[in-house]
């Protein structure tokens, strides 16, 4: 199965040239490190910043530039600093062309659960809501299962969901897959290792295999 490496280089396939892109918290900020150099893309981060660059060195972090997730960052040339009421009026006016989340539980229709687990305290949804309601395209990174063996493609989420029927497609350690707007998970490529029966067995909600699966190209 993949690693949160393998994950992230698998989603920068998806991305294209002239995209906006808000990459959430944890697996989605490594997609910015394997976005193929001929791909020039703008990074949003709903705090306030527009065009993020790499991660700094040591010699050159800014403790006042951070991301979203509190990392610390760059910038690249022509970004812009604004207000995070002005980050938000941008992801709710459909102006964000992908964004990349994690998330906890997905349905076979596309809800996503990513923002809380009951009995846990958190600080906030940040800027989950928003995004999954206003995003143009939605790709979640995940764990196909919990660490119990339970899988997280589910036929109905049972933490609290954050968007419904937004997600568009999971790539997941196991698998690559499509999620169907009448319902269901279409698988498109399997992990390298991993058999379509052993992402069956890993899958809750209704998947459909239609051919050969190939191997995913990392």
């Amino acid at each position: 199965m993949l690693d949160k490496t393998g994950i992230a280089k698998r989603i920068a396939q998806e991305v294209k040239n002239g995209m906006y892109i808000n990459l959430g918290i944890g697996i989605p900020t490594l997609v910015a490190n394997y976005i193929p150099q001929n791909v020039h893309v703008v990074l949003q981060s709903e705090n306030g910043l527009l065009g993020i660059g790499p991660f700094p060195k040591e010699q050159e972090i800014d403790a006042d530039l951070i991301n979203a997730g509190k990392q610390t960052v760059t910038m690249m040339p022509g970004s812009a600093l604004f207000s995070s009421s002005d980050s938000f009026g941008m992801i709710r006016s459909g102006k964000v062309n992908l964004t990349i989340l994690g998330a906890m539980e997905v349905s076979e229709r596309g809800d996503i659960a990513n923002w809380k687990v009951p009995g846990k305290m958190v600080k906030g949804m940040g800027g989950a809501m928003d995004l999954v309601a206003s995003a143009k395209n939605i790709i979640v990174a995940m764990q196909h299962c919990s660490k119990e063996g339970a899988s997280k493609l589910l036929k109905n989420c049972s933490l609290p969901i954050t968007g419904l029927k937004c997600v568009k497609k999971i790539v997941s350690d196991m698998a690559v897959l499509d999620v169907l707007p009448e319902g269901g998970f279409r698988l498109l490529e399997r992990a390298p290792g991993v058999s379509v029966e052993q992402i069956k067995n890993a899958t809750e909600g209704h998947l459909l295999v239609t051919g050969e699966i190939p191997e995913m190209k990392i």
